[in-house]
Order: C-alpha cells, then structure tokens, then sequence
C-alpha cells in the first residue's frame, strides 16, 4: 500500500502530543526532589502543578481561535517548540517562585497543541474521524508509560533538574521533524481578527446547541472520572487493596498501555458502529472495572479490572469525534476548544472530589461515585436513542 501524506501527519501530531504530555507528566515522580530542594510543602508544589493542568485547560479555547486564524501547523509549532523551551527553563529555575510561573507557562503553551491538531486530523481524515483522534490520543498514554519511568530513573541518578529536562529533549527533535516533515496549513478564518470572536452570544449559542450541551456533559462526566481515576488509582491499590508500591505502579503502568492498545480500537468502532453505542459501551465496561477492584478479591481481578478501566476510560476516542459530528470545518478548531475548555475544566475536579471522598467515607464510596456516575451517562445516552431526542 502507498504511503500517503496525510498518515505522516496523523504519526507526527501524535508524536506531538506525546512530547507535549512527557514535558509535564516527568514532573510528578520529582515531586519529592523538588519539595525538598525548594524546601516547600507538598501543598505548595500541589497548588503549582493544579496551575499548570488548569492552564493546560484555559488555552484549549484559544488555540482553537489562533488555529483558524493563522493555520494549525503554526500552532502545534509553537505549542511543541514552546514545550521544549519551557522545560529547560523549569529545568533552570533557581527558587520556587520561577518554578511556579515556569510550570503554569509550560501548561499553558502544551495546552495549545491538542484542540488544533484533532481539528486538523478530523478534517484530513473525514471518512475515519474516529481511527485518527484514537491514534493521536495514543499520545497520551503512551507519555503516561514513558515519562514516569524516566523521570524517576534520571532524576535518581542525575537529580531533579536532569529529570526534568527530558521534556525538553524530547519535545526539541519532534519539533525539528514537525518542522520538516508537514505542509503549510492554511487557515480557516485567515482575515477574521481573533477579537471578533470573542463575543459572548456566540459562545452562548454554540455551548446551547442541544448535541453539544449533551456530548459535553458527556465528556465533562467522563473526565472527571478520568482525572480521579488517574490521580488516585495507585493509592487506593495501596489503601484499600493493599498492594506495595512497586506492584500498584505495575499496575497503573498497565493501564496506560491498556489505553495505548484500545483507543485506536475505540475510534474505528465509534467510526463503524455509532459514536453513541461505543459511549455506552465504555461506560458498561469501566463500571465492570471499578467494581471488580472495590469488590473481588484476588490479582485476577486485579488483571480483568485494569483491562476493563484502561479500555473504557479511552472514551475520548469515541465522545470527541461526536463534538466534530456536530461542527462544521470553518468551527472546528474554535469550537472544538471551547468545548474542550469547558469539560476540562470541570473534569479538573476529580482529582480534588475521589481524594475528598476517600478521605472523609473510605475509598468504596469513592469509587462507588464514579461508578454511579458512568452509570448515569449510560442510562442518558441510551434513552436519548431510544427516544430520539436529537441530543
């Protein structure tokens, strides 16, 4: 088969959004190296990282508007290139306050980079929406599996600044080859000024559209679940199952490349089948998951549920594509990170509410939460096909 451009494209946005995710998910296994070398509190290092995934967040929307009006591949340029940048600058950082504002920057300027280049990948691949967003959201797990094992090795050996700095010499090359290897993309909106839409009524009508209003609470749901499940999973391994460490980081390592494997899957499934139906279907299986580890005893389960929860938390593969359905090719960049702002930001709060829970009613009602949330969406996407509501 002949090799065409547009796979060049889907392999390098990829290798794009995995530079930009190891930039920022090297910093975690430092954490301790970091607080003790700034002599600052696991708070104070809390509050800089919820900045820098909160900025991460706010720049969806307006990588979107700079997309359309100066093209995607400048975008994911600048998101890459700013990456590289960024991190040797963190790496850098003499006190803490530098760290603070590097870190927040560093969100910022990888948060470009995903809503652009999805919006890019669904309007070269039209007719397999859902197998493109699945390959470029292997970029996540994939950074997921590398970035904590390497950080952790290098910052052992070198110290914390080594560790971090893989984000630079990771990013700097993928944004060479970006560079060289992709074509000039040409703007959707090149003489409309990003000011002009900013306006408030439009976003208002956009967000109110009925299909859009769903699939973001939807997706907001589904985030949220995502992002606690992420922060807590090797906690509540260690808690409540009472695993070591070293087996629970296995463990959630699994889950990563369970992720890797399945969401590409999960797109072309959403691409032949519905996006609705694989939606439901994630549900089913990551609440098969969650009450495998709060409720079975034994590693089997262990083995099943990480297979269960790795797959149906690659819902993204399926709920980002229903987004695209929805909008038209002059609206997807925009529109697709304002979308994409609005359900990050509310899925942010996972982490704060499955640490809140576990602490104040033990982590089965915890989880049990997230369960009877993904249960919900189940039951709403399903009776909105049923009765053809248009939702």
């Amino acid at each position: 088969m002949q090799w065409n451009y547009r796979y060049t494209l889907l392999v390098l946005c990829t290798f794009a959004f995995f530079g930009t995710m190891v930039a920022r998910l090297v910093i975690s296994p430092l954490v301790p190296a970091i607080t003790d070398s700034f002599t600052i509190t696991n708070t104070a290092i809390g509050v800089a990282l919820t900045g820098m995934w909160l900025a991460y967040a706010l720049t969806q929307f307006p990588s979107g508007l700079l997309g359309d009006r100066y093209g995607e591949r400048l975008i994911i340029l600048v998101a890459v290139g700013g990456t590289a940048v960024m991190s040797f600058v963190l790496a850098l950082a003499p006190v803490f306050p530098v760290f603070v504002v590097s870190v927040i920057v560093l969100g910022a300027v990888a948060g470009l980079h995903y809503s652009v280049a999805t919006s890019l990948l669904t309007r070269t691949f039209d007719d397999q929406m859902g197998m493109a967003v699945g390959i470029h959201t292997i970029g996540s797990p994939a950074a997921g599996l590398f970035a904590p094992v390497a950080a952790a090795w290098v910052g052992t050996r070198y110290g914390w600044r080594a560790g971090i700095a893989i984000g630079a010499a990771i990013a700097a090359p993928i944004f060479v080859l970006f560079a060289l290897r992709t074509r000039r993309t040409d703007p959707q909106r090149p003489d409309q000024p990003v000011s002009d839409r900013l306006e408030f009524a439009p976003l208002v009508d956009l967000l109110s559209t009925p299909p859009i209003t769903f699939t973001v609470g939807i997706a907001a749901i589904c985030a949220f679940v995502w992002q606690g499940t992420a922060s807590f999973l090797p906690t509540f391994l260690v808690e409540y199952r009472g695993q070591s460490a070293t087996l629970a980081g296995v463990v959630f390592s699994s889950y990563f490349v369970v992720q890797a494997v399945t969401k590409p899957v999960l797109g072309s499934l959403s691409d032949s089948y519905g996006r609705d139906s694989v939606i439901v279907g994630c549900m089913v299986t990551t609440v098969l998951g969650l009450v495998l580890f709060v409720a079975v005893p034994g590693a089997l389960a262990v083995v099943a549920a990480i297979v269960l929860v790795g797959t149906g938390l690659g819902w993204a593969s399926a709920v980002e594509p229903r987004f695209m359905d929805e909008l038209g090719d002059r609206e997807r960049s925009a529109g697709f990170g304002l979308v994409r702002t609005v359900y990050l930001v509310v899925g942010s709060l996972g982490s704060f509410a499955v640490g809140l829970f576990a602490d104040a009613f033990g982590w089965a009602v915890s989880f049990g939460v997230l369960v009877c949330l993904l249960s919900l969406v189940a039951v709403a996407v399903v009776i909105n096909g049923a009765l053809e509501l248009g939702y």
